[in-house]
């Protein structure tokens, strides 16, 4: 965690691994999730000209198109009881036992995600649920040694357009630039900027 940082010139020659790749990617499909419904989607954009036409609608920031690996965290904009089914099938297909079993659980996900108070409350819950996942890529990349730089400063709905997310029920939310800093990025011998843990930590 000392060592990584949010970069901001990528060597644009340098590539992810495969092997490396596969691994980030795992620490995103295993991500924790509310209930374990995995609200999000991560569309990793590899065709280098739909890079280029995100770039400008990311403050054109360089990371978009330098970096590997550029992945866009887009989270869900509402759930349907459809959903919650295809969660618990696959929760009976890892697990065993029976759908019956589970519904309970399944009616407590639908009381707390559906209905019209519920869902108004979905995007933001499950925009929350992508940054959990954002947060494991990034410390799985800083094990690995590989650099990264999540991106909040882009316009989503730019985004959503170019990328095709709204017709398919999700939103993007925040964005990671991943790859292998360039040596003359002056940001990466930086210090640390952070408050003591005296401040940051409270004990009750």
């Amino acid at each position: 965690m000392q060592w990584r940082y949010a970069t901001k010139s990528f060597d644009a020659s340098r590539r992810i691994p495969a092997a490396t790749w596969a691994t980030l990617q795992e620490s995103l499909v295993l991500s924790a999730s509310s209930f374990g419904l995995q609200p999000y989607r991560f569309i990793l954009v590899s065709d280098p000209a739909t890079r280029a036409r995100l770039m400008p609608h990311a403050w054109n920031q360089r990371q978009v198109v330098d970096a590997s690996h550029f992945v866009v965290l887009a989270a869900r904009t509402s759930m349907t009881e459809a959903e919650i089914d295809r969660f618990l099938d696959r929760v009976v297909e890892a697990r065993g036992g029976s759908i019956e079993a589970l519904a309970g659980y399944r009616q407590l996900m639908v009381g707390h995600l559906l209905g019209a108070e519920a869902a108004a409350r979905v995007p933001q819950w499950a925009a929350r649920q992508a940054s959990i996942a954002l947060g494991n890529l990034m410390t799985c990349a800083a094990l690995l040694a590989v650099d990264t730089c999540p991106i909040e400063g882009f316009v989503p709905a730019e985004f959503d357009r170019i990328l095709g997310l709204t017709a398919q029920g999700y939103a993007s939310v925040v964005c990671c630039a991943l790859g292998y800093r360039s040596a003359d990025d002056k940001y990466a011998a930086a210090p640390k900027v952070r408050f003591p843990a005296v401040e940051l930590v409270w004990t009750v």
